[in-house]
């Protein structure tokens, strides 16, 4: 199990701190604006919603990842574009409510998947 979380903590550093950095680095003016865009609206808010969904499917060992990906954000952004930008600081708050509802309803369908197939084994 510590290699799945290891795995996940991996990919949210990709994911939340190279990133930032590649777009900084390697994309100038307009067209990095156009980037921010795309990984502020797209990409982390639907990497924050899928790992949500998937520490609900594990809520045991993996809870901790819908917390820690939006503070990799904060730390990427903070270090590649503006130190203490509040700015940041209400799209890590986003991100991390997507990911913790996300959580919460894959831990709400998982267990009524559970005593739903428990009631078809007991009746069936």
């Amino acid at each position: 199990m510590k290699k799945r979380i290891i795995l996940w903590l991996i990919v949210s550093a990709i994911i939340m701190l190279a990133l930032p950095w590649l777009t900084v680095t390697f994309v100038k003016s307009d067209a990095g604006m156009a980037v921010c865009f795309l990984l502020f609206y797209a990409v982390n808010p639907i990497y924050s919603v899928l790992i949500g969904v998937l520490a609900g499917k594990d809520i045991k060992h993996l809870c901790s990842l819908p917390f820690i990906s939006p503070i990799l954000f904060l730390l990427g952004v903070w270090v590649f574009f503006d130190m203490g930008e509040r700015a940041f600081i209400m799209y890590a708050a986003g991100y991390l409510v997507l990911g913790i509802l996300a959580m919460v309803t894959s831990v709400f369908i998982c267990k009524k998947k559970r005593s739903l197939s428990s009631d078809v084994n007991k009746h069936g």
